[in-house]
């Protein structure tokens, strides 16, 4: 059996979060990599955090949030666009791993955000199944951009918290756990260049987004 790390919210949210800092800082401590973790994790999971993401071959979820095996259960498409098997993933990792987080991770610099924004601009439409991402992402830029939030940092914003909401309206699972006080789903912005993840939407956790600037 593995260790059970958190269990609440908040303490799954801390431990996610100082893992991040020690990746920014360049002082990353890589914890549950080595073969011990390997052998405690073969029997069974609890990861402490269910990880929903973009695709982007920059935001291994490991290590960014400096954490190991049996840590993260990670669920990624290309803009992290949120179909019924993602629902079906992220249901499994909270009602039968327990998890108590669900963190979407947006970054900058999207290629899906901007396919959707050159696509809201007049522009072409991407063929085979890439155009389906693009028309899952486009309703954020237009809902954004009626709020008069132009920016791509903007725009990310919206987009990140549209998905975090999405999943609680489509999902009875998460939305009875959140109300229960068992679950806190977040929505995470991620830099490229400093590798650092600023939280912008937060439901069933006592921690406010700041304004995007």
């Amino acid at each position: 059996m593995t260790e059970n790390l958190t269990s609440t919210p908040r303490d799954a949210f801390e431990l996610l979060m100082a893992g991040n800092k020690r990746f920014v800082s360049g002082v990353p401590e890589h914890p549950n990599q080595d073969a011990t973790r390997r052998t405690q994790t073969a029997p069974s999971q609890q990861p402490f955090a269910v990880l929903f993401g973009c695709s982007d071959s920059r935001l291994a979820a490991e290590i960014i949030f400096d954490r190991g095996l049996g840590d993260l259960f990670v669920v990624r498409t290309a803009g992290h666009v949120a179909g019924a098997e993602v629902l079906g993933s992220i249901e499994y990792g909270v009602s039968v791993l327990d998890v108590p987080l669900v963190v979407v991770l947006g970054h900058d610099s999207c290629g899906a955000i901007a396919a959707a924004r050159a696509t809201a601009d007049g522009g072409g439409v991407p063929g085979g199944f890439v155009r389906d991402v693009v028309e899952r992402v486009t309703p954020s830029v237009l809902a954004a951009r009626a709020a008069g939030r132009e920016s791509a940092d903007e725009i990310l914003a919206e987009h990140v918290e549209h998905t975090v909401d999405l999943l609680l309206e489509r999902s009875r699972v998460l939305a009875e756990r959140v109300a229960a006080g068992r679950l806190g789903v977040v929505g995470l912005s991620y830099r490229l260049a400093d590798g650092s993840a600023q939280l912008v939407a937060s439901r069933g956790l006592d921690v406010e987004a700041p304004a995007v600037s």
